[in-house]
């Protein structure tokens, strides 16, 4: 061996590879324990202060009013004002049916309703006959009375016959017999207005219902649009024959959305009502969130009211994690400026960090819906047979 070769330090083993280095060996064992560490720290951490405060789901869809316009009397189509995407405000007319037989028992009620006012008027002129039929039978009894009282002194002085007396006393039982025949003949005139006047008497009041009914018929013809809303769904055709309650189209409200997220059972343990919630669209992506909040839990999960409900007492059982929904109240204006669909899909999170609040909601304090649009046929109903009725009154239309 060359005095070079010794000089070398013998760095190798009999392999001919390299010792390892031990004091490098545990810093990279250091460095990957710290790695770990770190990573369950900061596991730990998120779960403390984010997943733990929160549940999440993506089994959620935008939910809303489907509101179903139908018809309320039978008729033929003769005319449709809207189609499927179109907005429309609510009292706008969506379809006309054909107005001829309503036209014509809205005559023929309207006739009705006069010859009734003109009935009770007629009646109210012969109750007023009757009394002075009355006053006249009690003037003539009177006459009679006065005549009999004047020869019953000549009589007993033997200066007049007693054949004049009895005719007198016949003239006064016959006077009596008149005005007791014109008192019941009165009673019973005034029988049929007795307490109302002629607007308020039962004849008049019940042709004015008829009147009412056939001018509210006839106002259907013209099928409005109840909330306003986009419109879906629709089916009629012109010449279709309608009947009452088909279904002809429906009308989507987009302004007053929700949002249903259906929670599995285990994460339902802390979620409340009022507690906040964030739920972003697959429409807009992550870009745009919507804040909400809980508004109410299902009052059960949806394979009880399904169509088929599960039969679980079988022999061979698999259990299922169940779903429940949970609504999601929107934010209007945040809908205003980033308009969603009924039925898209949604991802929903909930900050549970505050739990305290109720699992059951409380009775409704406003409607959940509400219209006025068909009040105005009830009040215009009214005003037309008012006018119907006024018309017929001439000078009568006094109390009686």
């Amino acid at each position: 061996m060359s005095a070079t070769e010794s000089a070398q330090p013998q760095d190798r083993n009999d392999s001919g590879f390299a010792a390892k280095d031990p004091p490098r060996r545990r810093r990279a064992l250091a460095i990957v324990t710290a790695v770990f560490v770190l990573a369950a720290l900061a596991w730990l951490l998120l779960w403390l202060f984010v997943f733990s405060t929160r549940e999440s789901t993506d089994n959620a869809y935008v939910g809303g009013n489907l509101v179903g316009i139908s018809a309320q009397v039978p008729g033929t189509v003769v005319a449709v004002l809207a189609d499927n995407t179109e907005h429309v405000d609510a009292g706008q007319v969506l379809v006309r049916l054909d107005p001829t037989d309503a036209d014509v028992r809205l005559r023929q009620a309207r006739s009705a309703l006069a010859l009734a006012v003109r009935q009770v008027r007629g009646q109210t002129d012969s109750a007023d006959g009757a009394d002075a039929a009355v006053a006249a039978r009690k003037v003539e009894l009177q006459k009679a009375e006065a005549d009999l009282k004047r020869h019953l002194p000549l009589v007993a002085a033997q200066a007049e016959s007693p054949e004049i007396v009895q005719h007198l006393r016949d003239a006064v039982a016959g006077a009596q017999a008149a005005l007791d025949t014109a008192q019941a003949q009165a009673k019973a005139a005034h029988a049929a207005i007795a307490g109302t006047d002629i607007a308020d008497n039962p004849a008049v009041q019940q042709a004015r219902a008829n009147f009412r009914a056939a001018w509210v018929a006839a106002q259907r013809n013209t099928i409005v649009a109840p909330v306003s809303g986009y419109v879906a769904e629709r089916s009629v055709q012109l010449g279709n024959s309608v009947a009452p309650g088909q279904a002809l189209m429906s009308v989507v409200p987009l302004h007053n959305l929700w949002v249903d997220a259906n929670f599995k059972e285990n994460q339902l343990r802390h979620i409340r009502i009022g507690q906040p919630a964030k739920v972003t669209t697959d429409l807009y992506g992550g870009k745009v969130e919507y804040h909400g909040k809980v508004i109410g839990i299902g009052a059960g999960t949806g394979s009880v009211f399904s169509l088929l409900p599960a039969q679980n007492a079988t022999g061979n059982w698999i259990k299922v994690v169940q779903r429940v929904p949970v609504r999601i109240a929107l934010d209007d204006k945040e809908l205003d400026r980033h308009p969603l669909r009924v039925g898209l899909s949604a991802d929903v999170t909930v900050d549970i960090s505050h739990d305290q609040g109720k699992v059951l909601a409380a009775g409704p304090a406003v409607p959940a819906a509400e219209t006025t649009v068909y009040d105005r046929i009830a009040s215009q109903a009214d005003a037309e047979a008012a006018k119907v009725i006024e018309a017929n009154l001439g000078t009568a239309g006094r109390s009686h």
